[in-house]
């Protein structure tokens, strides 16, 4: 069984100590704020002592910055996002507005080239949109989209804003054929511009290039030397570019030389041409940037039927005064210079 002790006694001592101590903080914590007050070097310590603290002030901040940083960060980049693929759209569109810009610009110029064309040589021409256009090797064509209702017919010429192009050999009510200058089949007397030589072009299969064959190799032709029409045959009026002599190298006998021209028109591109409806007056050979103007009597004269190449020559007439006069010219004397061969 437990046994009792009896009452216990307080512990005086202890209890005098700890005030005593306590008594001591207090007088301490005076003097410090006194001297604090007078000299001010406790609020230095602080300072110094706060520097210490400092960087453990930032590593307790880290986990919060970064938190706010990958935040943000994240509303960024899903914001950036939007607007780089806002903006690629926009680019998108844009470039598709720029190119048909480019294309309706282009398309003006060409326009503005043909009507200017027609204007300089006061024709009467007629604008056809082009169709189709087949330019194989063994046939060069255009398909135009006016027929006989629109007032086509075969044998027509048509031109565009740099030269020939060929004439009108099939004709339907919505739609006409053209052969071109390049076509195989195809070949249009032509003269060389500046001495008045007379040639005849023929059509090689390629876009790019006509033949001159059979050139004497005394006649006065150039490399550069353009080529007009020269009116023979009555197909193709006189005056109207046909290209521009690239080469000249003797045959295989040496006896003749042969020729390539560059075509004036462009065959391989545009999307219109002009037909012309009435053939012009003829300006001098000689004088290539003379303008071809409407004659009354040239208009009439138009329909009438051109006398074949193989009939016997009328007596030469003389030729006014500026112009070159006419030579006989094997290569004209040909049946090509009705158009076709």
């Amino acid at each position: 069984m437990p046994s009792y002790a009896g009452p216990t006694t307080p512990n005086r001592g202890g209890d005098v100590a700890g005030t005593l101590r306590l008594l001591a903080y207090l007088v301490l914590a005076v003097v410090l704020i006194v001297l604090d007050h007078r000299g001010g070097w406790l609020n230095q310590a602080r300072q110094q002592a706060s520097l210490v603290v400092q960087p453990l002030w930032m590593i307790a901040g880290w986990p919060g910055r970064i938190a706010k940083t990958l935040y943000d960060d994240a509303g960024t980049l899903s914001q950036l996002t939007e607007e780089n693929e806002r903006l690629r759209n926009d680019l998108l569109v844009n470039s598709a507005r720029i190119a048909r810009l480019q294309t309706l610009d282009a398309d003006n110029a060409r326009l503005r080239a043909l009507l200017g064309a027609a204007r300089r040589g006061n024709l009467d021409v007629q604008l056809a949109p082009i169709l189709d256009v087949d330019l194989d090797p063994t046939r060069q064509r255009l398909v135009l989209d006016a027929g006989a209702n629109d007032g086509v017919r075969v044998g027509q010429s048509v031109i565009d804003a740099g030269g020939v192009v060929g004439q009108v050999t099939q004709v339907t009510p919505m739609h006409a054929t053209v052969l071109l200058l390049t076509d195989p089949s195809h070949a249009v007397p032509v003269a060389v511009a500046r001495s008045g030589v007379r040639l005849v072009a023929y059509g090689d299969g390629r876009s790019d290039v006509l033949r001159l064959p059979s050139i004497p190799l005394s006649s006065d032709i150039l490399v550069g030397d353009r080529i007009v029409t020269s009116g023979l045959g009555g197909r193709f009026p006189a005056g109207f570019p046909v290209g521009t002599i690239i080469s000249l190298q003797p045959d295989d006998s040496r006896a003749f030389l042969m020729g390539e021209v560059r075509p004036a028109a462009q065959l391989d591109r545009g999307r219109d041409v002009l037909l012309l409806r009435t053939l012009p007056a003829r300006p001098p050979v000689g004088n290539p940037e003379a303008v071809p103007v409407d004659d009354p009597a040239d208009a009439a004269a138009g329909d009438v039927p051109a006398e074949p190449a193989s009939a016997t020559p009328t007596p030469a007439t003389p030729a006014p005064a500026g112009t070159v006069p006419e030579q006989t010219d094997p290569a004209s004397a040909s049946p090509s210079a009705g158009g076709t061969r």
